[in-house]
């Protein structure tokens, strides 16, 4: 089973703490982590592009010269697609680029980048974050304290405004609670910070 230092929202040690073996400390699985993230790049795609076919381009409805007797290929309509201003023949149209992976995969991916923290000594649990107002500059005092100067993954257990608020202005830095995480933000991010109600959820879920 997994022990890390818990810490205080100061930065001091207050203690250990235990992590389910089954959550934090299994063999991560580098296929099923590349398969959660293509999942996830495809969903944020908008897949918004779009081209015109012949029946879409303006124009063209009168065939541009007699079938027989001209000498030149035969055609109906100057919106063909081997026409210069035709229309696009097999061209993108809007679409999702959204799909799912098997429930099983999707939580084995969340546990190997769960565990790969543990494994890189990258994840912080902290006993509490709490601000009485939203203010960058403590949050920015709380991350320095724990050494979370990189791109940092701030979870905390429930929505916490003053938090979110205090984070977002930070370069690098993400705030989301326990049951927004995903595997593409724990990848992005070299730290972890985690709330111990956060850890107790996100164990209740995969465990």
């Amino acid at each position: 089973m997994p022990k890390v230092t818990l810490y205080k929202q100061d930065g001091s040690q207050a203690g250990d703490i235990e992590l389910a073996e089954g959550v934090f400390g299994i063999e991560p699985n580098e296929n099923v982590l590349y398969e959660a993230v293509i999942m996830q790049q495809a969903s944020l795609r908008q897949g918004t592009h779009s081209t015109k076919n012949r029946s879409e381009v303006r124009g063209g409805g009168r065939k541009p010269w007699r079938q027989k007797g001209t000498g030149r290929a035969r055609h109906g309509s100057t919106r063909s697609p081997i026409w210069v201003g035709g229309g696009v023949a097999f061209g993108p149209t809007p679409r999702s680029y959204a799909y799912k992976l098997p429930k099983k995969q999707r939580r084995l991916a969340l546990k190997s980048a769960l565990s790969s923290k543990v494994n890189e000594n990258n994840i912080l649990v902290l006993e509490e974050l709490s601000f009485e107002a939203p203010k960058t500059k403590e949050m920015k005092a709380v991350l320095a304290g724990l050494s979370a100067n990189t791109k940092t993954l701030i979870v905390t257990a429930d929505e916490n405004e003053a938090v979110a608020l205090s984070a977002r202005n930070l370069p690098g830095v993400t705030s989301v609670k326990a049951s927004g995480v995903n595997v593409l933000d724990l990848l992005k991010h070299e730290k972890l910070v985690i709330t111990q109600d956060a850890v107790k959820q996100v164990e209740e879920v995969l465990a």
